[in-house]
Formats: structure tokens, C-alpha cells, sequence
């Protein structure tokens, strides 16, 4: 009886160190992934969703699946600044921009945003950061390539990088 008693006591130790070991960001659907399917590949998504963090997508599937695997956005989420319809790609990280300033607690005051898909050059100019020949790139790159289809996109803009967007990003919608 009392060999019993132990292996359950041990089985049950192992199975919480196991347990406790696993990403919390990871759902049931995220692991099932994973394990089962060949095609599936890992995305990020930060800014306003419940549950910020990286994911196994599988092919196919779209930004409006990925915020509902992250628990669907908040209340300050913009949603100018993101197209549901947009399909995943494998190693990117979405972010999804805030309608409010983090610091504005009563959410008075939006941020003064700019289209990415229909401001003119001098428009782009009223964000800090951006100075006539990333306007004139932004637009550009608009013309040769098409629409913007996610904020993240913008990066591919000759003189735009990581800290540039970093300063920008709150500032742009994709309307």
C-alpha cells in the first residue's frame, strides 16, 4: 500500500514541474500545432491585445486569427490600424496601435494620426520623425507597391528601421 502512495506522490511532483515549465502564452490550440502540423510557423503580436506574445499559426490564417488566439484586442485598440483580412507571415511580429496614449488615463485625448494608405507627403510631415524624404519614400513606396496591409510594412521603406518605427508606429493607420 504504501509503494502505492508513493508513486502517486512522485507522479504527481513530476507532473507539476512539468506543468509549471510551460509557457503560460502557449494555449492548447497553440501546442496542438505544433505537434500535428508540418505547416504551421510562429508569429508575434504585441501593442493592444490581451494576451501579447508569440504563436503557432498554421498556413492561411490571418491577423484576425491570430488577435483572437491573443484573447482579442482591448478597449484602446485602433482598429484604423490593422486589417483582420491580412494573411500571417511566418516570423513577423503584428503590432496592434492604441487609439489613446498609454499615460492618459481618462482617454481624452487621441493620438493625431496620419493614413499610410491616403495622407499626401506633407501630411506624413506632422509626425515627428518623418521629414520630407521618408514622406516622399512613403508615398512612393505606396504608388510602386500598393497599399500598406499591416503597420509593420511601413518598415520596408528605404530610411525606415526598427527605431524609427518604434517612434512612429502609435501615429498610423492604415486608412
Amino acid at each position: 500500500m504504501y509503494k502505492v502512495m508513493i508513486a502517486v506522490l512522485v507522479f504527481t511532483v513530476v507532473t507539476l514541474v512539468i506543468l509549471l515549465s510551460i509557457d503560460p502564452n502557449l494555449n492548447a490550440n497553440s501546442l496542438s500545432l505544433v505537434s500535428s502540423s508540418q505547416t504551421a510557423f510562429s508569429v508575434t503580436i504585441n501593442g493592444q491585445v490581451l494576451r501579447p506574445g508569440t504563436y503557432a499559426m498554421e498556413v492561411d490564417k490571418t491577423l484576425g486569427d491570430l488577435i483572437e488566439i491573443a484573447g482579442g484586442t482591448t478597449e484602446n485598440a485602433d482598429e484604423r490600424a490593422f486589417f483582420i483580412d491580412v494573411e500571417l507571415e511566418n516570423a513577423m511580429s503584428y503590432y496592434i496601435a492604441p487609439m489613446y496614449a498609454e499615460d492618459d488615463i481618462c482617454g481624452d485625448y487621441p493620438y493625431a494620426k496620419v493614413g499610410l494608405n491616403t495622407s499626401t507627403k506633407e501630411e506624413l510631415l506632422v509626425i515627428s520623425g518623418i521629414g520630407t524624404t521618408i514622406s516622399a519614400a512613403i508615398v512612393g513606396y505606396r504608388e510602386e507597391i500598393g497599399s500598406y496591409k499591416y503597420l509593420e510594412q511601413v518598415m520596408e521603406v528605404n530610411g525606415i528601421g526598427n527605431a524609427t518605427f518604434e517612434k512612429i508606429k502609435n501615429y498610423l493607420t492604415l486608412e
